[in-house]
C-alpha cells in the first residue's frame, strides 16, 4: 500500500486539481468526494472508484474497507498534513476518494406513469449551492428526477457535492438542453408547468396527480420565453411580503410538498 506523507507529491496535486478545475474534471473523467456519507451515496449510486486517500489518525484501515467493501479500489495512506491540503471543507472525516465521472442524460431517468412522477427542472443553473439544495429536497420528497438545462455549473463541482450531501448521486440527474428536455418530457406525457410571477394560477389549485415536470428559472433573470411559450400552465407560489421572489431552491421545496401531499391524499 502506498503512502503519501509530502504536500509536494504529484498524486496530491493530482487530488488538488480534481478539486479545483472543472476542465481537469472533464479531461481525466475523475472527480473527488469527501467525507463517508458522500462516498456512500456515490457507491450507491453505482459510480465506480479509483482510489481512496485515507488518514490512520482519523479513519482506520477497517472502517475504510468496510465503507468500499468487495469493490475494487486502490488504498493509499495520507499522512495528517497531505490530507489537511486535500480536504477542501472543515470536517475530519479522513478520507478522499476519487471516483470516474459518467454522462448524466435523459437516458438515466425512467419513470413509472401509475405513479405520478414528479420531476424537477432547472434552467440554466448557475451556482452549485443552489443546485445541491434542489438536489437534497429532490432526494426527501421522492422526485423522479432533476433536468438541468443549459447548465452553468460543472455536475460534480465539490462544492455542488457538499451542499447536496451526496444528493447528486441519489438522484436521478440529467443534463440537457432546454429543447432536449421539453421534447422527451412533451412525449412522455408529463404536464409542463412554468413556476412565474405572471398570468399564473396558485400552486395549491392545480393537480400534481399525474406526471408532472415543474420548470424553475434562475432567480437574477427568471425563465426564458422558451419554457414560458410551451408550458401548460403557469402557477405562482402566493407571496405576502414586500419582496418578489423566494430562493429557488425553497420554491422547490414548497411545490415538491405539494406534489407528496397531493399523492399521499389519495392513498
Amino acid at each position: 500500500m502506498e503512502q503519501i506523507t509530502s504536500t509536494a507529491n504529484p498524486r496530491v496535486k493530482e487530488v488538488l486539481l480534481l478539486g479545483e478545475k472543472s476542465r481537469h474534471r472533464r479531461e481525466t473523467g475523475l472527480f473527488t468526494v469527501e467525507g463517508r456519507r458522500e462516498t456512500a451515496a456515490c457507491l450507491s449510486g453505482g459510480f465506480v472508484p479509483k482510489t481512496v486517500f485515507y488518514c490512520p489518525q482519523i479513519i482506520s484501515e477497517n472502517e475504510v474497507a468496510a465503507l468500499f467493501g468487495p469493490v475494487s479500489v486502490e488504498y493509499v495512506s495520507i499522512s495528517e498534513n497531505v490530507y489537511s491540503r486535500m480536504a477542501y471543507r472543515g470536517t475530519t472525516e479522513g478520507l478522499v476518494a476519487a471516483f470516474h465521472s459518467r454522462e448524466r442524460s435523459l437516458e438515466d431517468i425512467h419513470t413509472d406513469a401509475g405513479n405520478a412522477p414528479f420531476i424537477i427542472v432547472l434552467e440554466s443553473v448557475e451556482k452549485p449551492g443552489n443546485l445541491g439544495a434542489v438536489l437534497r429536497t429532490a432526494d426527501a420528497s421522492g422526485a423522479a428526477a432533476v433536468i438541468v438545462c443549459d447548465p452553468l455549473t460543472d455536475l460534480y463541482n465539490p462544492n455542488l457535492i457538499r451542499a447536496s450531501i451526496g444528493g447528486i448521486f441519489t438522484v436521478p440527474v440529467a443534463a440537457c438542453t432546454s429543447e432536449e428536455a421539453y421534447e422527451w418530457l412533451h412525449s412522455a406525457g408529463f404536464q409542463i408547468l412554468t413556476a412565474q410571477l405572471q398570468d399564473s394560477s396558485p400552486y395549491y389549485d392545480i393537480d400534481f396527480k399525474r406526471p408532472t415536470a415543474v420548470v424553475f428559472g434562475t432567480e437574477s433573470t427568471g425563465l426564458s420565453d422558451f419554457w414560458r411559450e410551451r408550458s401548460d400552465r403557469k402557477i405562482i407560489i402566493p407571496m405576502l411580503g414586500r419582496l418578489d421572489s423566494l430562493n429557488v431552491s425553497a420554491s422547490v421545496a414548497i411545490l415538491s410538498y405539494e406534489a407528496v401531499r397531493q399523492k399521499l391524499s389519495t392513498l
